[in-house]
């Protein structure tokens, strides 16, 4: 039987209602549940999107979803280099996008 045509009063999980919990993201409130990671968050609010490239400003959010990539760091609590995609929320974190400027080279001349 193909777990698609279970109904949920037979499902054998039975999913218990999640804790809410609440988080700032660059100043706004976010609503999610306990257990999410922050990109589950973000993206379950709408927000698909959280950081830009350095090169060229080219939006960046969820890639690999495994915590392979750097795709979808974040800064979380003031802690920098989060994987939101690794991260379990909590209620009360504080997340803001993490924007990096290209390292300066200085030359010998």
């Amino acid at each position: 039987m193909n777990s698609r045509l279970v109904p949920q009063s037979k499902d054998p999980i039975q999913r218990k209602p999640a804790q809410p919990i609440h988080v700032t993201f660059d100043g706004q409130e976010l609503a999610g549940e306990q257990g999410q990671t922050v990109a589950g968050v973000l993206m379950a609010n709408g927000i698909v999107s959280w950081r830009t490239t350095t090169v060229n400003s080219r939006p960046r959010g969820l890639f690999c979803g495994i915590g392979v990539c750097f795709d979808c760091i974040v800064q979380v609590n003031d802690q920098r280099d989060v994987r939101a995609c690794q991260r379990r929320c909590k209620d009360g974190d504080v997340i803001v996008p993490q924007h990096d400027e290209l390292p300066v080279v200085k030359s010998n001349d």
